[in-house]
C-alpha cells in the first residue's frame, strides 16, 4: 500500500466525487477509479458506496479514512523531525490534552522557548484521555496531559503542579444555585451531561455510590464548550472541571463544586522509551525547570 494511494483515497472521501477528486489530484478519472478498485481489492473490503452523483464511505471506509489520516500525519511528523538540522533546536512538538488549566503551564513554557528558539512550532490536539492516549500510543503525539488516575505502566510521566476540581455547571436560575457544595442526592433526579471517557465515568460512579446506568445521563460530551450550550439552553446539568467555562459577568451559567470529592491531579505523559527530537527534549527540560520554580 503506497502513501500516494492513501492520499488518493482521502481526496475522494473529501470531495465525495470521482471527477472532482481527479481534477484536484491532476489525474484522469479512469486512472483514479482504477487505483481505488485496486485498493479495495488489496484490503478485501468495500470502501465506497458509489451513487449517480455522490460517493459515500462504507463503515470500513470510515475506519480506513481514520487510519489513513493517522498514517500520513505520522509520516509528516517523522519527515519534519529528520529535516531538522542536528545543530539547531527547531521543529514540531505535538501535545494533546483535554480542557484543563494545566495547559496554561504548557503555554508559559512555549512562551519562554519562543524567545530563544523561534523555529519550534507547537501543534495542540484537544481531546479526552481516551483519544489522547490512543494518539500517544500511535506516535502521533509527543506529549499528552492526562488526569489521574491513568495507566502508569504505559507511560513515563511528570506530575504537574495543578489540580482540577470537579463540580456541576448549571444555569444561574437553577434551584441548586444557592448551594455551596453539591451532594449526590442533589443530582439523582436531575438530567446530567458527563464526559464520555471511561476513567471519568468510573470516578462519577464512585462519587454517587451507584452504577452510572442508575443516573439520569441524558448525554455525553468530548469537550465542554458545546455541552455548556446545552446547559445554557436548559437541557441538563454538566459534570465537569472548574475554570473551563467563563461563568462571570453576563454569563447565564455558574459552577458549584462537588462535596467530598477527591481532587484530580494532572500529569504530562509520554511513551516509555520515547526518542525525542531536540525540540521536544528542550521543551521537557524547560517545563521541568518551570515546575521546580513553582
Amino acid at each position: 500500500m503506497e502513501l500516494r494511494v492513501l492520499r488518493y483515497f482521502l481526496a475522494v472521501a473529501r470531495e465525495e466525487n470521482i471527477s472532482a477528486a481527479a481534477e484536484y489530484l491532476h489525474l484522469t478519472q479512469p486512472t483514479l477509479s482504477c487505483q481505488l478498485m485496486d485498493l479495495e481489492e488489496e484490503l478485501g473490503k468495500k470502501l465506497f458506496l458509489r451513487g449517480n452523483r455522490k460517493i459515500t464511505l462504507t463503515e470500513d471506509g470510515i475506519l480506513f479514512r481514520k487510519r489513513a489520516n493517522e498514517i500520513l500525519d505520522l509520516v509528516k511528523k517523522t519527515e519534519a523531525e529528520f529535516r531538522s538540522a542536528d545543530e539547531n533546536i527547531d521543529g514540531d512538538i505535538y501535545i494533546g490534552g483535554g480542557e484543563s488549566d494545566a495547559m496554561r503551564l504548557v503555554a508559559r513554557t512555549a512562551k519562554i522557548l519562543q524567545e530563544k528558539y523561534s523555529g519550534i512550532h507547537y501543534h495542540l490536539h484537544s481531546g479526552n484521555a481516551d483519544d489522547v492516549g490512543e494518539r500517544l500510543d500511535k506516535g502521533l503525539l509527543d506529549f499528552g496531559i492526562l488526569i489521574e488516575p491513568f495507566d502508569k505502566k504505559k507511560y513515563d510521566s511528570l506530575h504537574l503542579p495543578t489540580t482540577d476540581c470537579w463540580g456541576v455547571l448549571m444555569r444561574k436560575d437553577s434551584p441548586l444555585v444557592d448551594r455551596d457544595l453539591i451532594y449526590p442526592e442533589d443530582l439523582l433526579d436531575k438530567p446530567l451531561l458527563c464526559s464520555r471517557q471511561s476513567k471519568i465515568e468510573d470516578g462519577i460512579s464512585e462519587w454517587f455510590g451507584r452504577d452510572i446506568e442508575e443516573l439520569n445521563i441524558v448525554g455525553t460530551y468530548n469537550l465542554l464548550f458545546n455541552a455548556s450550550l446545552m446547559v445554557e439552553e436548559g437541557v441538563a446539568y454538566a459534570l465537569c472541571f472548574d475554570k473551563l467555562i467563563n461563568t462571570t459577568g453576563n454569563s447565564a451559567l455558574c459552577f458549584r463544586p462537588l462535596a467530598n470529592q477527591v481532587i484530580s491531579g494532572m500529569d504530562l505523559v509520554w511513551k516509555k522509551y520515547q526518542v525525542f527530537s531536540k525540540a521536544a527534549e528542550k521543551f521537557l527540560e524547560t517545563l521541568k525547570t518551570q515546575i521546580r520554580a513553582v
